[in-house]
């Protein structure tokens, strides 16, 4: 007999703890920024890193599995845009020190693996349902 699966809050949410974890960083390094590296660069890696959080909390919030997915997807490209370009740009730059970089991209590696397996957790849940 399968017990149904009971409800996780958002904010108990592994994937979900670990996108704030990172945004949580990138304030940090955004804050000690001057007002021209805040506009050039430093706006977009927020907004990028923010974004992984947002859109976790918004695919989740929604009934229908595909919508779901759908924001899983958008979160896991902006987990890309905002590590893979805004982060990694900014340790080129030196705006990043290699102690932010390694531990961000930790959390990132971590936070790709466990998003990848919500959103195949949740074909599967679909898959059940038939």
């Amino acid at each position: 007999m399968n017990e149904k699966s009971k409800y996780i809050p958002l904010k108990e949410l592994t994937i979900y703890k670990l996108a704030r974890e990172l945004s949580a960083m990138a304030w940090l390094i955004y804050e000690r920024l001057g007002y021209h590296q805040r506009k050039t660069w430093g706006d977009q890696m927020l907004e990028a890193i923010d974004s992984v959080g947002a859109n976790i909390a918004e695919g989740y919030a929604r009934y229908h599995f595909l919508e779901r997915i759908r924001f899983y997807y958008i979160s896991r490209a902006s987990l890309s845009e905002g590590m893979d370009h805004w982060i990694d740009l900014g340790f080129e730059r030196g705006i990043v020190a290699k102690e932010e970089h390694e531990a961000m991209f930790s959390i990132a590696k971590n936070l790709q693996i466990k998003l990848n397996g919500q959103i195949k957790t949740t074909y599967e849940a679909k898959k059940d349902l038939g």
